[in-house]
């Protein structure tokens, strides 16, 4: 049998990367929602984890960081639920479709998940440390969502323009207002004040923005 190749050998690295990264804010969340923020170190979240503590520092600066994967996760399933959204629909009813199908509940997360996600989202509000991880997240999806945006383009661009990357940022606020707006109150996730819902609302509002001027580009003579 020959060897895997370098290329693969790096997958499969960066696979089990992934893999530890998000056991690692499994049970990083579990502490948070179970003790509160302040009550857990880093070192406990290891001890959960099942690893040492310097390997958890390998994979995160600060103990907040450690549920960056867990705030990312969303994201990703909503850009993904774009990017596969059918090609014929405009974006507006691209970005609605993969709102409804990533925030609801049990289509895309589960119900009891949707609770972990307004305790960590709670957290966020009030811990400094945590808002800054949140935020960074938010950008991060801004960005994924960007070359989502440029990928169903008319022009199918290799890199968003300005104009793209304004069109995520107004698509992506929608979303988190939506799911901030939920964490803060006592709604169940499913039904007319859960973040579908609500992400239907401002998604729905935002209609009349330019959106094909911006992600269709000029067509060809």
């Amino acid at each position: 049998m020959s060897s895997p190749t370098p290329a693969t050998s790096l997958s499969l690295t960066e696979r089990r990367k992934a893999a530890t990264r998000m056991e690692i804010a499994r049970a990083a969340a579990a502490l948070f929602v179970k003790q509160g923020l302040r009550a857990t170190r880093a070192e406990d979240i290891a001890q959960a984890a099942g690893i040492a503590p310097r390997t958890f520092y390998r994979y995160f600066a600060t103990k907040e960081e450690a549920v960056a994967p867990l705030y990312a996760v969303g994201a990703d399933r909503w850009a993904e639920a774009v990017r596969t959204a059918p090609p014929e629909l405009p974006v507006p009813q691209a970005l609605e479709h993969a709102a409804h199908h990533t925030l609801t509940p049990d289509a895309g997360v589960s119900a009891p998940s949707w609770e972990w996600a307004r305790t960590l989202v709670r957290l966020a509000d009030s811990s400094p440390a945590l808002r800054k991880v949140w935020a960074e997240v938010c950008h991060e999806a801004e960005t994924r969502l960007a070359e989502v945006l440029a990928s169903r383009s008319h022009d199918n661009v290799a890199e968003p323009t300005p104009a793209l990357r304004f069109a995520a940022a107004v698509a992506a606020a929608a979303v988190r207002v939506a799911v901030e707006t939920w964490a803060a109150g006592d709604a169940p996730a499913q039904g007319p004040q859960g973040p579908a819902a609500l992400a239907m609302h401002n998604l729905a509002a935002l209609r009349d923005f330019p959106w094909e001027d911006i992600t269709v580009g000029p067509r060809p003579a």
